[in-house]
């Protein structure tokens, strides 16, 4: 059974910094891909940043290129997040999540298992 467990949210001022970590278990990840993604009051669920295990390809959605980093650890099993420059429309609950191909990282549709999600909430 695959579990993910996603820590680090919190309340931040606007150009502040919060790193998100998400623990992976229950399976060996090296051929999966993770991601992170977001959902703010009132809107749709977003991709927000995505990594392949195996080799480190990282992706990010233009709206966080150049503030936000993914990275993984493999001893660890861990995935994170660590954001950067934050501003006061990054406030949302941040979801890791985990997918069995390593392709289409951008679409919620190619993950299959999430996290309970971590509020990440930025003051202007």
């Amino acid at each position: 059974q695959v579990q993910l467990v996603e820590s680090g949210g919190g309340l931040v001022q606007a150009g502040g910094s919060l790193r998100l970590s998400c623990a992976a278990s229950g399976r060996t990840f090296s051929s999966y891909g993770m991601g992170w993604f977001r959902q703010a009051p009132g809107k749709e669920r977003e991709f927000v940043s995505g990594i392949r295990w195996s080799d480190g390809t990282t992706y990010y959605a233009d709206s966080v290129k150049g503030r936000f980093t993914i990275s993984r650890d493999n001893a660890k099993n861990t995935v994170t997040l660590q954001m950067n420059s934050l501003r006061p429309e990054d406030t949302a609950v941040y979801y890791c999540a985990a997918a069995r191909s390593q392709y289409r990282l951008g679409s919620s549709a190619a993950y299959h298992y999430w996290g309970q999600g971590t509020q990440v909430t930025v003051s202007s």
